[in-house]
């Protein structure tokens, strides 16, 4: 595998994959870097897993390249599990951050500290003609904090208290974040799925 296609237009997801997959001398692309618009797919699927898949296996079929398509969002354990991978949309059909994190405050008043835990969770799938699709999951643990506090960051970043620390993912510079994110659990296996293939 020379070549990858990452199914986002999201330039920071572009440029945390490409710095990783440069090192194995594969060219990352993005859906930015296509002249045609892509459509967005619909996902369909009830899991983080099954929504990467579906995007990845769309793409890679579309442009019959290898396509590596990742999902994520907030599981709360109060709330059963929600936001879930209807993290974007909780509030509603349009894409809005506060309000999405005010519904998860909202929904947890009265829930006490210590129960109000919660994680990322990131699927990465990776589908590649004629061959099977897989998928790596990272999360980050941690809580939800009852107000918001932070200026960086996006989504539930401003209420989300990482484990082992005293302070929002919000709060928390792009690079230290970037560390112990999600994304970065997901990618490190990607990462070691590389160096054995």
């Amino acid at each position: 595998m020379n070549k990858l296609i990452i199914a986002t237009k999201n330039e920071g997801k572009v440029r945390e994959f490409r710095e990783m997959f440069s090192k194995y001398g594969i060219e990352v692309k993005s859906l930015l870097d296509f002249d045609e618009p892509m459509d967005d797919i619909e996902e369909t699927g009830t899991t983080f897993t099954e929504n990467a898949t579906i995007k990845a296996e769309a793409i890679s079929k579309l442009l019959n390249t290898p396509v590596l398509a990742d999902d994520s969002g907030l599981k709360v354990d109060a709330l059963d599990g929600e936001p879930g991978v209807y993290s974007a949309r909780y509030a509603g059909l349009e894409k809005n951050d506060e309000k999405n994190l005010q519904k998860v405050l909202d929904n947890l008043k009265g829930v006490p500290r210590e129960e109000r835990t919660a994680r990322f969770v990131c699927a990465a799938a990776v589908a590649r003609p004629g061959e099977e699709t897989f998928v790596k999951i990272g999360t980050c643990e941690g809580s939800i904090a009852e107000e918001p506090q932070g200026e960086h960051g996006f989504g539930y970043d401003p209420v989300f208290v990482p484990k082992g620390a005293s302070r929002t993912l919000a709060e928390h510079t792009s690079d230290e974040k970037n560390a112990i994110s999600h994304r970065h659990h997901a990618i490190i296996q990607l990462e070691e799925w590389l160096k054995n293939a």
